[in-house]
């Protein structure tokens, strides 16, 4: 059987001429089938980092809600970030585990949606939670004397509730799509988990609609996000530019992690779906990014770091 995995390849005859094969009740995740024995390493590392993820991401969030100095905004965003991976790691990474360790993993139809729902979901509200933190950081540089007026409570909420807001409306028309389509065999997914490409083209019938539906809505998330995070950096390299050299380097620091917590998601993100699209780039290389893309152990510390330069900053 793994021997057919590793030798299947989604083609477009295949896909037409699956309009004929009889439908399907579950999907065969091929993942990283072609490992072979290294897989039993990568469970042991992908275990350690898993568990160290929920550590981590659950202190944070317990520090946040029971110290009182870390009750500003920029702590406020953190600890929702935290709750975001907690929840984008847990539909990944445990399907992944599981993998390495059986030579045929199934999912059901249902669970590969509600999977696919969790994941498209969470990435999408984890980078708009950053766009929002570029907000918090260009309101913190470019007016600090009002930032604690502007920054209030309630503005806070309502910025989360948005985020989640905006998540959902690109998320939801493509998984409701997708889950009133026939599948039909070779029932084979060429990705960790259920990714909505590798899921597409084992549908019965034209999927056009489909293709431009969740392109749509993928240029939507990473165009709106992107755009807003570069605005907000270019205004603040504006402010930054006006300022004393000390003040200059305090402000600069501020925004270092964030920048590279932004170009680690984005790049491993597009990285990796480009890779399932291509199909003739080495497993080795794939998972490198996959790390990246599902451990953000290092964007936890550079955050962490990030909003310690902040408060002195705006202490100062």
């Amino acid at each position: 059987m793994q021997n057919c995995l590793r030798s299947y390849q989604p083609n477009r005859t295949s896909s037409m001429n699956r309009t004929q094969s009889s439908s399907v009740s579950f999907f065969i995740i091929q993942g990283l089938a072609s490992l072979g024995e290294k897989r039993m390493i990568l469970f042991v590392i992908f275990l350690l980092a898993y568990t160290i993820i929920l550590g981590g991401n659950c202190m944070i969030i317990c520090l946040v809600r029971i110290d009182a100095k870390l009750g500003s905004p920029m702590y406020f965003f953190l600890h929702n970030l935290s709750f975001v991976d907690v929840i984008y790691t847990t539909v990944t990474i445990p399907n992944m585990l599981s993998g390495f360790l059986t030579e045929v993993q199934t999912v059901s139809i249902p669970g590969c949606f509600l999977q696919m729902f969790c994941f498209i979901q969470m990435s999408t509200t984890g980078r708009a939670l950053l766009t929002v933190m570029a907000y918090d950081r260009y309101v913190a540089i470019c007016n600090p004397l009002h930032y604690m007026a502007v920054m209030t409570r309630t503005k806070c909420l309502l910025l989360i509730f948005g985020a989640w807001a905006f998540s959902a409306i690109c998320t939801f028309p493509t998984i409701l799509i997708s889950s009133q389509r026939s599948y039909c065999g070779p029932n084979v997914v060429r990705h960790c988990w259920c990714d909505p490409s590798s899921v597409r083209v084992l549908v019965c019938g034209d999927t056009q609609v489909d293709n431009y539906l969740s392109l749509s809505f993928a240029v939507i998330s990473l165009l709106a996000t992107g755009v807003l995070i570069l605005t907000s950096y270019i205004l603040i390299g504006m402010a930054i530019n006006k300022m004393g050299v000390t003040q200059r380097q305090k402000a600069f620091s501020t925004c270092v992690a964030h920048l590279t917590v932004v170009f680690i998601s984005y790049s491993s993100a597009s990285f990796v779906y480009i890779s399932y699209r291509v199909g003739n780039i080495s497993p080795e290389v794939i998972l490198f990014f996959l790390v990246f893309l599902l451990l953000p152990i290092s964007q936890f510390q550079c955050l962490l770091d990030c909003y310690d330069s902040g408060l002195s900053h705006q202490n100062t």
